[in-house]
């Protein structure tokens, strides 16, 4: 009996990264109760997500990082600016970010209609003033019939200009990719190598201790050593970036910081330094580039990234020992199995 004890203790001592989570299809998207989808407030959302009044020079939209054509990223290392500055990290995809529970790379974010306002506002992505942002839109008559259709009243307010963009984002969803076909029975769904390349994402590989569920993530945030990109660390303008953030976030020593403190700059826990969030794998063989500072232009730099077991001094990852052809048949996966279909984005009229 007391071996049984010491072995059912000693289970449930194992970190959790022990367990690999379970892989399922798209489901139904996550709705606040507090801001329900109407195809009204969708279309409205996807208008405001493409103007260009919602930039202080009327340059930018949230479109500008996030590009239909480029997988609702942008293509680039780090995000595009706005005019003189630089910024610091890489423009996420927003698909299947309905299903995430933290947003930003260090997760400072619960919810869409929180996030939306961040980059209008923030001194090196978009750079607007958001009281004078709504009496751009206020101004708009086309503008204000649709907030009196969706809301009751023509009342233009950051809320509800963040509440309609939101219910647009979270559309933005893979659809039948062969993975899902292949959970939901089709045998057939994924080709030869990308079955292969299943049973290593899911078996040697262990992308299931941290891609798993529909969106494949784990909804946390892990310290792998990601190298810091050392074009980056000579460009005075992300030097000011980082140490704006920085201070934001009231780290002290915000001067001389020469890193991406990720997480840390939110938690203040010495654990999360340089952790960032599990970003979802779906439709990845077109967003490249990879990591947090867009670090990795290649599937193949990323792979081998894991392979190796991750950074300098990263406690989180060991090295897998993938073989060549196993880590052809491990792309092949992320590339084909996890590529949605296809359809014609359909670009709105701004008024």
């Amino acid at each position: 009996m007391r071996k049984q004890i010491s072995l059912l203790l000693g289970l449930l001592c194992l970190p959790l990264s022990c367990y690999a989570g379970q892989l399922a299809p798209i489901h139904d998207i996550p709705v606040p109760a507090h801001n329900p989808q109407t195809e009204a407030k969708i279309e409205l959302g996807k208008k405001l997500f493409f103007d260009r009044r919602l930039s202080g020079d009327g340059t930018m939209s949230c479109a500008t990082c996030h590009d239909p054509n480029q997988g609702f990223s942008d293509g680039l290392e780090i995000s595009l600016n706005y005019p003189t500055t630089r910024n610091w990290r890489n423009s996420p995809t927003l698909i299947g970010v309905a299903f995430q529970k933290h947003l930003f790379h260090d997760g400072r974010s619960a919810s869409l209609e929180d996030q939306a306002l961040f980059p209008m506002m923030s001194a090196f992505e978009m750079n607007q003033n958001l009281d004078f942002m709504e009496e751009e839109i206020r101004a708009v008559p086309e503008y204000v019939a649709e907030f009196t259709a969706v809301f009751g009243t023509g009342d233009v307010t950051r809320e509800r200009i963040a509440m309609a963009i939101a219910a647009f984002e979270r559309t933005l969803v893979s659809r039948e990719a062969p993975l899902d076909r292949f959970l939901n029975g089709d045998t057939g769904a994924l080709s030869a190598d990308a079955l292969q390349g299943y049973k290593i994402f899911t078996g040697k590989g262990k992308c299931t201790e941290c891609h798993y569920d529909a969106n494949l993530a784990d909804d946390r945030f892990h310290a792998l050593g990601v190298e810091e990109n050392p074009e980056h660390l000579k460009d005075p303008r992300i030097a000011a970036t980082r140490r704006f953030v920085a201070k934001v976030y009231d780290f002290a020593e915000y001067r001389t910081l020469s890193e991406d403190p990720g997480r840390y700059l939110i938690t203040k826990d010495r654990k999360d330094w340089q952790a960032f969030r599990t970003p979802t794998l779906r439709e990845i063989a077109g967003t490249a580039p990879y990591m947090h500072n867009g670090i990795y232009a290649t599937l193949d730099e990323t792979i081998e990234f894991f392979n190796a077991g991750g950074g300098k001094d990263n406690t989180v990852l060991k090295p897998l020992h993938l073989t060549p052809a196993e880590k052809v048949q491990l792309k092949t996966f992320l590339e084909e199995g996890l590529t949605g279909i296809q359809t014609d984005f359909t670009y709105p009229k701004i008024p």
